[in-house]
């Protein structure tokens, strides 16, 4: 179906940099450990399982739940005073610019997950993916599977301008894909509609 489909084939997020990440997370510099960091990590591993046992809605919480703890702690890093900080954040303080990275590339994954879990929904909101995967893109422009689902989105939310470009910035990245140009050509056959109807009203 489309909805399976446009989920990206069954993995949630882009795994495939989690474990360097993950690991990067939980020792701080020192050998101390960098419980608020682990503890993201931690909640992002159980939604991926969660998802590959096909439990999305309780996928989607363990996500919510990894953001939450990573917004928390940069929010104190980046506005607490050093002399002001709780004893979590302060332990975390001494973050290397790999370690900041590593948050970064686990919150773009979270935000690539909720969008393929909410995609497996009956009914999807394609607002919140669309919302989901242009977060994913205001840090990684290049991501295809953000791409690809932000157009999927937009092309159910009826904007198929932006739905068009989209798909082919995915399809620049993955020529082949075969979800990509299925999407590319209902989008097109809209297009086409589209200005056939408006001809006719002229």
């Amino acid at each position: 179906s489309e909805r399976r489909a446009a989920s990206g084939g069954g993995k949630a997020g882009s795994g495939a940099r989690e474990p360097g990440g993950a690991a990067a997370m939980e020792r701080a510099p020192g050998g101390r450990q960098a419980e608020p960091h682990r503890s993201g990590a931690n909640f992002k591993s159980e939604g991926a399982q969660c998802y590959k046992d096909k439990k999305f809605r309780e996928a989607i919480g363990k996500y919510h739940r990894a953001l939450l703890e990573l917004k928390a702690l940069l929010l104190l890093l980046s506005q607490e005073p050093a002399g002001q900080r709780p004893p979590a954040a302060a332990a975390a303080a001494g973050l290397s610019e790999e370690q900041r990275q590593a948050v970064e590339a686990i919150e773009v994954d979270c935000y690539n997950s909720l969008a393929a879990c909410l995609l497996q929904a009956e009914l999807v909101n394609y607002e919140r993916v669309k919302e989901y995967c242009l977060k994913v893109l205001q840090k990684e422009g290049e991501n295809f599977k953000a791409l690809y689902r932000s157009g999927v989105a937009f092309y159910h939310l009826g904007d198929f301008n932006k739905a068009l470009y989209y798909l082919k910035e995915a399809r620049s990245r993955q020529p082949t894909d075969t979800n990509v140009i299925r999407y590319i050509q209902l989008t097109e056959m809209k297009l086409s509609r589209c200005s056939q109807r408006e001809k006719e009203t002229l």
